[in-house]
């Protein structure tokens, strides 16, 4: 690991549970700064119990639900009763060594205890406190608690996802929670890049206000692009993808198969090495554009010949061909495979009980990863 590295000498306290605030930390220690952890005395974060499966300690002792682990890595746990008048002194001596608060208590929540942003930006001029909202600190919903799942509904995502005549689905992922904390680490990064160019004496602190439903709808992408275009709604197209034709999972004789192709020449490619190299010839499917006019005709000319093949020979014969395709994974299948496996992505932190996914960060060949584990109860 690079001596130092990035952010060593940045300090953060986080006042944050479950999963965006404490994702958002977690970054910010892989990335080498030190993290402070206040959790609740005895009940800790919320996610400590959001199991099974629990992680058992080479003494036996529970030390957690896997959960809690996925998103806590690097950190230095404290335990502290905010609400008490000696806890909040003991967080206000945290803070006043900081750099950086990360909260996630509902609009107003930390006024009664002294500790809201605007308080703490008067006491510490230099400090950047990053909150962490369902809806953000402004507008009709600010005061409304937000989770995941409500948020993946309103913001549009459960309406892109699922098969056309099914029901919405969510993410199998928490996806706006991963995403507001990616969202809020750049922007502390960004605020303290800022302090730094402004200097000493004019302080340079600031207030981030993050919100999921912002950060679910920022990431819809292309999705919001053609609805923002065409006025159109997009709907549900299970494996399929709403401007790219054939890109989509097909069924082989032992599986499923996802086939990307990205352009007309990987899909003249594509019917030659299914034996139908008239298609590429055809007016309607000769370009991305006509493809996509005559999806329904396509795809199934398409989906007889490659359900003759077997997935593997498939997948090494359109590697070959320079078609992008892949299988579909389950966990044990993706630990497993030799690009994950080379890529050291299943590592064990330094007195881990079991190991965790390291950060997909690399920076000159060194992947920036937390050497030690979730920290334990404190208290």
């Amino acid at each position: 690991m690079p001596d130092p590295r990035p952010l060593e000498g940045v300090r953060v306290v986080e006042l944050a549970r479950v999963l965006a605030g404490p994702w958002c930390g977690q970054l910010l220690a892989d990335l080498g700064a030190e993290v402070i952890k206040v959790e609740r005395p005895r009940q800790g974060d919320d996610t400590r119990h959001w199991g099974p499966p629990f992680v058992t300690g080479a003494d036996g002792d529970n030390l957690g639900a896997a959960y809690y682990h996925s998103c806590n890595r690097g950190k230095r746990g404290v335990a502290i009763d905010i609400a008490t008048a000696a806890g909040q002194a003991e967080i206000r001596d945290l803070i006043a060594g900081a750099d950086v608060v990360i909260e996630n208590y509902k609009v107003g929540g930390l006024a009664k205890y002294g500790l809201d942003p605007a308080r703490l930006r008067a006491d510490f001029p230099r400090l950047i406190v990053c909150s962490i909202t369902g809806f953000g600190q402004t507008g009709p919903y600010a005061g409304r608690a937000g989770y995941d799942f409500i948020i993946q509904a309103m913001g549009g995502a459960m309406a892109l996802t699922g098969e056309p005549d099914g029901p919405p689905q969510k993410a199998g992922i928490a996806y706006a929670d991963i995403f507001t904390g990616m969202y809020s680490a750049v922007a502390i990064l960004a605020a303290l890049r800022r302090r730094d160019a402004m200097g000493e004496a004019q302080g340079g602190g600031a207030h981030i206000d993050m919100a999921l439903l912002d950060c679910q709808v920022g990431v819809l992408a292309n999705q919001a692009a053609n609805y923002l275009t065409s006025g159109v709604s997009p709907r549900r197209m299970g494996n399929g993808h709403a401007n790219v034709v054939p890109y989509q999972a097909f069924a082989t004789a032992d599986g499923d198969l996802v086939i990307a192709v990205g352009n007309d020449s990987q899909f003249r490619r594509l019917c030659v090495l299914l034996g139908a190299p008239d298609c590429a010839d055809d007016p309607r499917f000769a370009t991305n554009a006509a493809r996509l006019e005559h999806r329904r005709e396509l795809i199934p000319l398409l989906a007889a010949r490659i359900a003759t093949w077997e997935a593997q020979p498939l997948a090494l014969a359109l590697e070959a061909q320079g078609i992008p395709a892949g299988p579909i994974n389950d966990m044990a299948a993706v630990f497993a495979d030799p690009q994950v496996v080379a890529r050291g992505m299943r590592f064990r932190p330094e007195g881990a009980a079991v190991d965790g996914l390291a950060s997909p960060i690399v920076i000159d060949g060194e992947r920036m990863v937390a050497d030690k584990g979730a920290p334990p109860l404190a208290g």
